[in-house]
């Protein structure tokens, strides 16, 4: 579903140029849940960012279920294959526009028809009823907030979701569901996930896989499997694993 080899992304100009993310190469296989971990700042993020067409300053290859990608636009047939889920469910929302005005949009930018029994589904899908259509961010928690985000990405009936974080910027109580809701919707629609997070906690919850990075670079792929044992094969891995002892659960 998704290769990446030698991916580097930049930003600024030489001598200010900052090199985010260097020579990254992974592959997610359809139907698999990828998780990409490491500190802050250590380039994950960027390359969902530079997979979503939000970065210009790339270089490498990226294809998604065998269509090579290029540059920062990306066409429609894209972005029915790939959505993207945010870390602040307040921020990716607009404040002004109700829930039903959210999804309504993202389905006829799809080229969606039936937009009222779609918006129902998808309501359905994440676990909100009717009752929350036509409510506004603000009269939201933000666990119901990033259910709506999430019910955005399915708009475009996508195959591959790019989750940034999806539970960093949310309590402690409502991270769970958010996650076993996620891990639902995968089963129930066939979906291939890359995670972004810095907790390994939640990786070894929700992935088969991941690639651990560390300034810009990826240290190393492992499955969730190896992560359980803490058979790492660096010490930067190692030390991450040490760090999460008691928390990495099967």
């Amino acid at each position: 579903m998704l290769t990446v080899d030698d991916l580097n992304v930049w930003f600024g100009f030489a001598p200010d140029r900052v090199d985010a993310v260097q020579h990254a190469a992974f592959t997610v296989a359809s139907g698999e849940s990828f998780g990409l971990v490491g500190e802050s700042g250590s380039g994950k993020s960027t390359i969902l960012r530079a997979i979503a067409g939000l970065i210009d300053t790339w270089s490498g290859s990226i294809e998604v279920d065998g269509q090579a990608v290029t540059g920062t636009r990306r066409s429609r047939a894209f972005h029915k294959t790939v959505q993207m889920v945010f870390q602040d469910p307040y921020a990716s929302l607009h404040p002004r526009h109700s829930v039903d005005a959210v999804l309504s949009e993202a389905l006829k930018l799809q080229g969606m028809d039936d937009i009222d029994a779609r918006i129902t589904r998808l309501l359905q899908d994440v676990g909100l009823g009717r009752g929350f259509r036509f409510r506004y961010p603000h009269q939201l928690s933000g666990g119901q907030r990033q259910r709506v985000a999430i019910a955005r990405a399915l708009a475009a009936e996508p195959r591959l979701l790019l989750l940034d974080e999806p539970t960093s910027a949310l309590d402690v109580s409502v991270q769970a569901e958010i996650l076993n809701l996620l891990t639902d919707l995968r089963a129930e629609h066939g979906l291939t996930y890359v995670m972004v997070s810095h907790d390994l906690a939640v990786v070894g919850h929700m992935c088969d896989r991941l690639a651990v990075m560390q300034h810009g670079r990826i240290l190393e792929v492992m499955d969730v499997d190896a992560l359980r044992r803490g058979a790492g094969k660096t010490d930067y891995t190692r030390h991450l694993i040490e760090a999460s002892a008691g928390y990495i659960r099967g």
